[in-house]
């Protein structure tokens, strides 16, 4: 499995954002050795609750909503599942994996990821979001050996397990979500094609799946489909947030949901639609931040007035200050909250399935 060109440069801005520092080279985040040189950290024991970055039964980071918003968190009453894959937030260059052992890594996450992403979801679904031993952010520019595909897949192993624990273990019949971003929805994508697309059973506890922040076909599966409005389930939706008028080829033929209308089709959006983006200093709601439209694979969104939705800013790749990735959530954080719920409550009122 070859790593997609178009998450290499998006991963490498990202690192550089959080070393501080544009000067910085990717041969600072590069392993100094082959994977299979490392002794990989312990694997996780599910059964613990300290190998869950989010559990609907204590308090922890995916409980919070922004500051002022008068949002409620409301698993305690939720009828589905959220299982939530985190992105990348390990850009060391140790090991090819991230160690579950490591506190700082972990707080981190919890303050940037799972607060900021998986949070969404709480108005909608009880929320499950495991750590795992993520691919360490090199992973994925590593062209000339099977390194980085090593580590994903040491990385994929854990969120399987962990799925697979979630099953057995907590989730007992309910209708479930399945959540990510970037290499979180890398492992997501994988995920549904092992567990749903020719799982009939399985498959109709599917409300949706959030396959944000990373290519996904719009033919990727056998029998799973992109969605075609804001109501539909069993489906899944997607999108990549670019500066309007902007091509990247890469993304070319993915799937790209609009979602301020949730479906498919290129009309574009007005910004009235927006319900409300949160900035990543989670401190406020902005609504009517961006508008949105369909285009060729891509989402394009003009340039948000409010500060806290960070473009891309990477020397020698200027093609990235257009793109939005890290704000991927962020822009829409209401319209997706909501659709949550929405699509919940459509899930649920459909006839018992057999």
């Amino acid at each position: 499995m070859r790593i997609p060109a178009l998450y290499r440069p998006l991963y490498l801005s990202a690192a550089l954002l959080a070393l501080g520092s544009l000067s910085s080279c990717l041969k600072i985040i590069k392993p100094g050795k082959q994977f299979t040189a490392y002794q990989p950290a312990t694997a996780p024991d599910y059964a613990q609750p300290d190998t869950w970055a989010a559990l609907p039964t204590r308090r922890d980071s995916a409980d919070v909503v922004p500051l002022g918003s008068g949002l409620r968190d409301q698993q305690q009453t939720a009828v589905a599942d959220v299982f939530y894959v985190h992105p990348t937030t390990y850009y060391k260059s140790f090991s090819w994996n991230a160690d579950l052992a490591d506190a700082r890594l972990n707080l981190f996450t919890d303050n940037s990821t799972i607060r900021k992403q998986a949070t969404v979801y709480n108005a909608a679904a009880r929320v499950y979001a495991p750590r795992y031993r993520q691919a360490t952010l090199y992973s994925f520019f590593d062209e000339k050996s099977s390194n980085g595909k090593e580590a994903l897949d040491l990385a994929y192993s854990d969120v399987k397990a962990a799925f697979q624990y979630y099953l057995a273990h907590y989730n007992q019949g309910r209708p479930i979500i399945i959540a990510g971003h970037s290499q979180g929805t890398f492992h997501a994508t994988r995920l549904l094609h092992e567990f749903f697309d020719n799982n009939p059973k399985l498959r109709k506890q599917l409300v949706v799946a959030y396959l944000i922040g990373f290519k996904v076909k719009t033919d990727e599966y056998q029998t799973l489909r992109p969605c075609q409005d804001s109501t539909q389930t069993g489906c899944y939706v997607g999108w990549n947030s670019v500066e309007t008028g902007n091509e990247y080829p890469p993304f070319a033929g993915g799937l790209a949901t609009n979602p301020l209308t949730w479906i498919l089709d290129t009309t574009a959006a007005p910004a009235r639609l927006n319900r409300g983006g949160v900035p990543l200093n989670f401190a406020r709601i902005d609504t009517a931040v961006v508008g949105a439209q369909v285009h060729n694979g891509l989402l394009w969104i003009n340039v948000p007035k409010p500060i806290g939705y960070p473009r891309f800013l990477l020397p020698g790749q200027p093609q990235l200050r257009h793109s939005f990735h890290i704000a991927d959530y962020a822009l829409f954080y209401l319209n997706l909250r909501r659709n949550a719920v929405t699509r919940v409550q459509a899930y649920t009122a459909q006839p018992q399935r057999p």
